[in-house]
């Protein structure tokens, strides 16, 4: 049997909140198999992000362990967990988190030219034409619509051709029409990389397109 790429073992977040410690996450314990394409879904507030952000090793987990293909995350200092996200994740997220003062073209450049890549512009410019954008690499995020940005952060998380593909309500700020061309990119991307995909979605349009879904509930799984 092959390992999962993902695999929780009763993992549990609590923060440090104004009020005192506040429980995000309560004993998750979860596998998700390579290939896989995953949806997260619960009412807000469930803690769907949170366990998103604890796969990407973006938040630690305050109990249990996580593996991703193999490492287990929540041993590895802050600097090897950054190279681990830059060489095998790309995330993808709902406000965008473009870099103002670069480009279309650097903004997804940049996270290549980090990794060593020599053909970082070159990989940059064929992500950008792969989501429609041929004709806009050389504009700033602030000349382009939402839709547009949302297209560009998906090249950024699909350049290094990540193994692992995290999506935050990826569809979240976009209209009915934007939204739906996002979706279509999105599960284009996996198919043309062979990534895992794992999303949070409220949409329904979302979740009828994943091999499998998670609801969460406080925090917990929901039988």
């Amino acid at each position: 049997m092959t390992a999962p790429i993902l695999d929780l073992d009763d993992v549990s977040l609590r923060l440090s909140g104004n009020a005192g410690p506040v429980d995000i996450l309560h004993a998750i314990t979860l596998q998700v198999a390579g290939g896989e394409t995953l949806g997260l879904v619960g009412p807000s507030g469930s803690g769907k992000s949170s366990l998103l952000m604890l796969m990407g090793g973006l938040e630690r987990a305050s109990t249990g362990s996580i593996r991703a293909m193999g490492h287990d995350l929540t041993r590895l200092n802050e600097d090897r967990l950054a190279r681990f996200r830059r060489d095998n994740m790309g995330v993808v997220f709902q406000s965008f988190h473009l870099i103002p003062t670069m480009t279309a073209l650097e903004n997804v450049a940049t996270p290549l030219e980090l990794a060593g890549h020599r053909d970082a512009f070159a990989r940059a410019e064929a992500e950008l034409e792969a989501v429609g954008l041929a004709h806009r690499t050389g504009h700033y995020p602030g000349q382009l619509s939402g839709g547009e940005q949302q297209r560009v952060a998906l090249a950024r998380a699909a350049a290094p051709r990540p193994a692992i593909l995290l999506a935050d309500e990826p569809t979240g700020n976009l209209d009915a029409a934007n939204g739906a061309a996002i979706m279509d990119l999105l599960f284009g991307l996996r198919d043309r990389h062979g990534a895992t995909l794992i999303l949070v979605t409220h949409a329904p349009e979302l979740t009828a397109r994943c091999d499998r879904v998670i609801r969460l509930r406080d925090g917990r799984i929901a039988a």
